[in-house]
């Protein structure tokens, strides 16, 4: 009995040594039988958030005097609170056309340097993006682009494509084990992937046109085209 004990307090003395040591320490493997399974989920939206860069530009027609940026840029902030759209969803994005070096070389010659702007407004529909081309003047609008869009209840979107992109992975584990004659288990592992940020582009092109095409006459409304989220989830379970 005592050569027993000794031998079993060498063999625990040379385990614990081993570890200490770095060397793998080998245990049972407690699921020994899984199954991978995905699940997908996805809905359609449309933008509620639709970011918008307009640049403004000073300019001169023949035998008149200047229309010069601020008296552009108090118009065109005007016609931005009449629709609805407040100072805190309009930024500035860029300004040029003040170098002081620059200008000054240009007088010499008998010229002048026109000074633009760019704001960056945020729409909440193209709607209202129609609204307010109708006011802009056109001769200082020299560009009128969509840079990005999103939605206001993006994140509970997504936790809401999660939660079903999972349980679309359990239904799937369910039904193939059962297909061999097994029992799903517990959740072993979710794997999320990297999330991607949607883009929306609208159905009509980002620029003045818009007004052409979409025209109070015409009796027309162009809106942007739904876009599919869509997320996707890896889950391990184990088998019983």
């Amino acid at each position: 009995m005592k050569t027993i004990l000794t031998s079993l307090a060498f063999a625990l003395l040379v385990q614990t040594s081993m570890a200490q040591q770095g060397q793998p320490v080998y245990t049972v493997n407690p699921f020994p039988k899984t199954i991978s399974v995905s699940g997908s989920a996805e809905m359609e939206i449309v933008p509620d958030e639709i970011y918008v860069q307009i640049t403004l530009m000073e300019y001169q027609k023949k035998g008149e005097s200047k229309k010069d940026l601020e008296s552009i840029r108090a118009a065109f902030l005007a016609a931005c609170r009449a629709i609805g759209i407040p100072d805190s969803l309009i930024s500035i994005a860029s300004y040029s056309g003040y170098n002081n070096y620059y200008e000054l070389k240009k007088k010499k010659k008998g010229t002048d340097m026109l000074a633009q702007i760019t704001y960056q407004v945020k729409f909440s529909s193209s709607r209202q993006m129609d609204e307010l081309v109708e006011k802009l003047d056109d001769d200082a609008t020299k560009n009128f682009q969509i840079v990005s869009t999103s939605h206001s209840k993006m994140p509970e979107f997504r936790k809401q494509l999660k939660i079903k992109a999972v349980q679309i992975a359990r239904e799937k584990g369910l039904y193939l084990s059962e297909a061999i004659g097994e029992k799903l288990g517990e959740a072993i592992t979710i794997n999320e992937p990297a999330e991607w940020q949607p883009y929306f582009m609208s159905s009509a092109q980002s620029n003045m046109l818009m007004r052409d095409q979409a025209s109070p006459e015409s009796g027309s409304q162009i809106d942007f085209k739904k876009m599919k989220l869509r997320f996707e989830v890896n889950v391990v379970f184990a088998l019983k």
